[in-house]
Order: structure tokens, then sequence, then C-alpha cells
């Protein structure tokens, strides 16, 4: 029986995010028949745990800058560990390493070099990266996308081949995240509904909207509550924000939480009001739990939510439309329970992390496999 093919996934951070969340799900899922895989990292995190229970290997290329020695030091060791370790593909999931990962990939002659683009182009910081990015995709043998709204970007915008860019839509772990009736948070046991979001508080999650949008539809009704699960730059001012609107008293401000779930299945309804995203794990997540989801018509959430089916969007910004369908999900206990169960089934049936991992080891597969016949003498 042929030994598994050996490959490294890298992300800056083992923490909080999207990507991270993502690479860590899929080195976890990759049967272990077929694939070995390793973990690489600019700084290790609190995933680091769940991939060391999965018996995930994890090295840290220490990156401190792009800038600085320390690029040239994790550029030497992650070569060394490519040797060392006969890795076939590297996968990068994030932007500092797909710029950083990718050309130390090719350098050494990597069989098999794939990018993700998990976001869309608005969310990079600058025009440089943004160039920068498009020279080592095209050094990809395969570009992952998560949702048909980057992969447009891509095609259309970025002239990149239809057949290099990869649509793999995220997967959730319905073992975790699924419908249930537990005791909810001791912060929220006594609540008559919960309304909430979980993600990191930056400036293009909006949670500034959802907290004006609850004063809107709640302020005053003191048996609701405004759960808001997640860290971030901006928390500061939203706590100053609901001071101000004069609901701080009915929110509750979670921060960071390893076990989300339970919080999720806590939440009557979910609301994620972004201003930008790709394939939103959060949402997907909260659907799997059986929420009642509103989310903001951005990005590749309407691949993930039929309005009115399985859950309710309006316009990113748009704080009275938000408004308006919270107080219509508070006043129709029916209409919550079947967009809920709607959400749940959708999750379960069409976004499994079973069916993401295996379109993954399809594509590894396949390049690993071509790469290995591209040698192969001729004539």
């Amino acid at each position: 029986m042929a030994e598994p093919r050996r490959v490294l996934l890298m992300v800056r951070e083992l923490g909080a995010g999207g990507c991270e969340r993502d690479l860590a799900k899929i080195a976890r899922g990759l049967d272990r028949a077929r694939f070995a895989p390793h973990v690489g990292c600019f700084r290790r995190g609190f995933r680091e745990a769940e991939l060391a229970a999965a018996s995930v290997p994890v090295v840290e290329f220490p990156v401190r800058s792009f800038v600085s020695s320390s690029a040239a030091a994790g550029a030497w060791a992650m070569v060394r560990y490519l040797r060392r370790h006969a890795i076939g593909l590297v996968h990068c999931f994030d932007l500092p390493t797909d710029l950083f990962g990718i050309p130390v990939a090719r350098a050494c002659g990597v069989p098999a070099v794939v990018a993700s683009r998990l976001w869309l182009a608005e969310l990079i910081p600058s025009p440089r990266e943004a160039h920068l990015l498009r020279m080592v995709e095209r050094m990809a043998d395969a570009v992952v996308v998560n949702s048909g709204a980057v992969r447009r970007e891509l095609v259309e915008r970025e002239r990149l081949a239809r057949g290099q860019v990869v649509l793999s839509h995220n997967g959730v772990d319905t073992g975790v995240f699924h419908p249930g009736c537990g005791a909810r948070p001791a912060a929220l046991e006594n609540a008559g509904l919960v309304a909430g979001t979980a993600c990191v508080l930056r400036p293009e999650k909006d949670v500034a909207a959802l907290v004006t949008a609850f004063s809107r539809a709640f302020g005053g009704q003191f048996a609701a509550r405004l759960a808001i699960v997640g860290d971030g730059p901006l928390r500061g001012e939203l706590e100053a924000l609901g001071e101000k609107l004069g609901i701080v008293h009915q929110c509750v401000f979670a921060g960071m939480q390893s076990e989300v779930a339970p919080w999720l299945r806590a939440m009557d309804i979910f609301v994620l009001p972004s201003l930008s995203e790709s394939f939103p794990n959060a949402l997907l997540e909260a659907m799997a739990c059986g929420c009642a989801v509103v989310a903001s018509r951005v990005g590749g959430t309407p691949e993930l939510v039929t309005d009115g089916e399985d859950g309710l969007l309006f316009e990113a910004g748009d704080v009275a439309g938000l408004a308006a369908r919270l107080a219509r999900l508070a006043g129709d206990a029916e209409l919550r329970r079947r967009l809920g169960s709607a959400a749940a089934r959708r999750a379960r049936e069409e976004f499994s992390i079973g069916r993401a991992v295996a379109r993954l080891e399809a594509l590894y597969a396949a390049l690993m496999d071509g790469a290995t016949a591209s040698r192969q003498p001729t004539g």
C-alpha cells in the first residue's frame, strides 16, 4: 500500500479568523490513509492544541516582517522543512502565506503549489499587496476560492484562467454545530429573546449596525438580549455605542469563546451585518445550529442564504432594514422556527465539512498525480 502523501497547509497564525478555522478543519479532516497533513505558520496560537489532538504536526516559520531578516530566516527554515519531510504539496490559506509560501515552495521545487483567495479584493490592505498577490497566484497550480463571487473577481477582473480557479465552499462540522436545547450560557439564562453575532470585531463586520438596529427593535424590552461573541479592535467603541443608545444593560459582550456552538444555540436570531464577506463560516455555523439568520447581501452570502427560504437578507449598511427584519422575526416564532429548520437542513446537506474535505482531497490528488506524470520519461 502506498504511503500517505505529505502536504503542508499554511496560515499566518493559528488563532481566530475564518482562514485559520478553515485550515484547521481541513487538516483534521484529511483521510490519513491518503494524506499526511503538516501545518506551517508564522505564529502559534490556540488552534495548535486541536491540531495536536488530531496528531497533525505544526511547524513555526518565525516571519515577523517581509522586510526584515526574519523573512530570510523563515524562508530557509521552510526550505529545510520541505526537503526533510519530502512535502509533495503546499497549500497557503491566507494573504501573508500566499505571498511568502508560494514563491518559497516554487523555488524549492515542491511538485504542487496551491494558493487561496478566501476574501474579496476590497479587503486587500494595499495596491502593492494586491499586485504581489496577482503575481504569486500565477505561480500556483491552482487558486482555491470559497465563493462564486471571488471566482468571478479572479476570472473576469484579474484574468486568471478559469481552469486554475477552483471553487470549494467552506464546510461545517455538524457533529459540533447542530440544533439543540441545552442550557443557555449563564449570561443569557434569563433572556426572553436573544439576537446575536459571532465574529472578530473589525470594521468590515459592521457590528455597529447590529447594535443600532437592536436598539431600534428592542430598546426598552428588558427581556431581550444582544449577544456579541468575539473580540477585536472595535470592542471598546461598540460598548460605548451600547451605552450611548441606552441598551448597555441588554448587551452581553462575551469575548472570545473556545466553544462557540453553545452560544449560537442560545441565539433565537443570528445576524451577520458585514460590509464584505466571501463565504462566512460564522453564518454557516449559525445555520447549522438552527438559528433564524439575518445577513447582509454581500459577496458570497447569497450563495449560502436564500432570502425567505432559509434566512433573511438585507442591504449592507441599511440599519432600518435590519431593524425591520429583527422586529419581524421577534414577533413571529413560527417564522423563526421555519427558517431555522431550513437553515440547519441546508447546512447539513449541502455544506458539510466532509464534502469540503473531499473536494480538496480530489484537487490535491489530481495536482500531485499530474506533477508525477510530468516527471515521467517519454518515448
